[in-house]
């Protein structure tokens, strides 16, 4: 009998503490550009603090834009700021909070070919379907060693909303009036030519799947795939690989000058040595968490998140924050509002 009452006493504080567990269940949603990073930092953040467990769906920004939006998260997650018009109506003020630094890079599937150049109007001109062979001048003219194919291209690009569009679109539309004026800018577009695919890891696998594709993922997909990429001629009109030298010096101005909403574009940069399709990645977070527990513990990630957090990016291929865009957001953490009604 006594045993009876140890055990059933045993189970229900198995049951008091599995309800604690669940109580601090923090969930996420967004960007699958940064997936790989936050996958390692929600993990990490667990292991030092087994209390809390964040769960995160990579279903790309425009999911998880419109899912802090509706309530449905806790947090989100985008590689392209939110509009002003979202912003607005939110029911509660949403804090974008910069992460790490990715850039997006162009990558193709062309037996025996690992490296190419890749101009501005180049890449503009396959997804406005103005360029359509491999072997077109525009391509072939910054490529004299390669044996480019006569064969025709096939665009590959994002079929849900997605932040790593907006940075690819951002950066054309800076580089192309023509680009600008039909296509613009957005986390969705109506592409002119090309197939779809969901998520980076879509367009990897599609890229990888299909000859004579180009696409564009953000720099650890086509690492993980084993995919080549190309060079981009950057503003200074030098060809520069995507590094976590080059994607730092593209933040180099924005760091100086940052905007009190963290709301910033690097594509294009000035900087001579800059990569010239990078940006930050944000996650999105409500400036008011009416779960005392829960906004605590999330902080408390955040705070981890711009510390030692930063120390994993670089294995990542991700490049960390500047020390002075750190500064900032340790401040803008007082923002966000825990407990009360």
């Amino acid at each position: 009998m006594h045993g009876r009452r140890w055990w059933l006493a045993g189970l229900s504080g198995l049951a008091a503490a599995m309800v604690a567990r669940a109580a601090l269940l923090v969930n996420g949603a967004g960007a699958t550009f940064p997936y790989p990073l936050y996958s390692k930092w929600f993990d990490e953040f667990h292991k030092r603090n087994p209390e809390v467990q964040i769960n995160y769906q990579s279903i790309g920004s425009g999911g998880g834009i419109r899912q802090v939006t509706d309530g449905t998260v806790d947090f989100g997650a985008t590689d392209g700021p939110m509009t002003d018009d979202q912003l607005k109506s939110t029911p509660v003020p949403i804090l974008h909070l910069p992460t790490v630094l990715g850039a997006v890079v162009p990558t193709f599937n062309l037996p025996g070919i690992e490296r190419l150049h890749f101009t501005p109007d180049a890449l503009a001109g396959v997804f406005l379907g103005k360029i359509t062979h491999w072997n077109d001048p525009a391509i072939a003219k910054e490529n004299p060693g390669a044996a480019l194919p006569a064969a025709a291209i096939v665009p590959i690009h994002r079929s849900d909303g997605s932040g790593t569009t907006y940075i690819f679109t951002d950066y054309l539309a800076k580089v192309s009036p023509e680009w600008q004026k039909g296509v613009g800018r957005g986390t969705s577009v109506n592409w002119p030519v090309g197939l779809g695919g969901k998520g980076n890891e879509g367009v990897a696998g599609l890229v990888k799947q299909t000859p004579n594709a180009l696409g564009y993922v953000e720099l650890i997909y086509a690492l993980q795939n084993k995919l080549p990429y190309g060079d981009v001629r950057n503003r200074s009109g030098r060809f520069v690989q995507a590094t976590l030298e080059s994607v730092t010096a593209a933040a180099g101005a924005a760091a100086q000058s940052m905007p009190e909403d963290f709301r910033v574009s690097i594509t294009d940069p000035a900087a001579p040595d800059a990569y010239p399709i990078a940006s930050f990645t944000w996650l999105l977070v409500p400036t008011r968490i009416r779960d005392a527990e829960k906004g605590a513990a999330f902080k408390k990630f955040l705070g981890w998140m711009l510390t030692e957090g930063q120390q994993l990016a670089m294995p990542l291929n991700y490049a960390p924050l500047p020390a002075s865009v750190v500064a900032l957001e340790q401040r803008a953490l007082a923002k966000i509002q825990v407990g009360g009604s």
